[in-house]
């Protein structure tokens, strides 16, 4: 029986949680993906979960927010004057995007104050978690052309084209 090493063509079927910040959980429709193992990149922690496995193996992994869209970070809420910024975009629990001097000043707004605003300037999904559970259906010996490929759109997805 084939066992899941790099470049070996890897299809899963899955159901996928994941976890707000806020502790709300919602989970997706169950789904199926294939993939060429260690040329196309997956989480590190999924990547662990299914080295050296073989279809029909069941496996649950909890992915945490470094490897998805970064952890929440407390250091980036910060209190910033109300003066320059738009007031009409100024809503509690909104995104306000602004450009000022050649930049995109962006940040989530948590309160308005008087004459601050309590903005939080993480990524709108840092803090995120997912979890998997999952059904590996098949393990195959990929060809040169999958490979290549799965090479062709990593490198694409690397410059922001794919």
């Amino acid at each position: 029986m084939e066992r899941i090493e790099t470049d070996k063509k890897v299809t899963l079927q899955y159901t996928m949680r994941t976890h707000l910040p806020d502790g709300t959980t919602k989970e997706q429709p169950e789904a199926q993906m294939t993939f060429i193992f260690g040329v196309d990149r997956q989480a590190q922690t999924l990547e662990k979960a299914l080295e050296d496995r073989s279809a029909g193996d069941k496996i649950q992994v909890t992915i945490p927010p470094s490897e998805i869209y970064s952890e929440h970070d407390p250091s980036l809420i910060r209190e910033i004057p109300r003066k320059g910024l738009i007031k009409q975009r100024l809503k509690e629990g909104q995104y306000y995007r602004q450009m000022k001097m050649g930049s995109l000043v962006s940040f989530k707004v948590l309160e308005v104050r008087p004459k601050t605003v309590l903005a939080d300037f993480n990524k709108p999904m840092a803090g995120i978690s997912a979890s998997l559970d999952a059904e590996i259906l098949a393990v195959k010996e990929a060809t040169k052309k999958e490979i290549d490929a799965a090479i062709d759109a990593q490198i694409k997805r690397s410059i922001g084209c794919g």
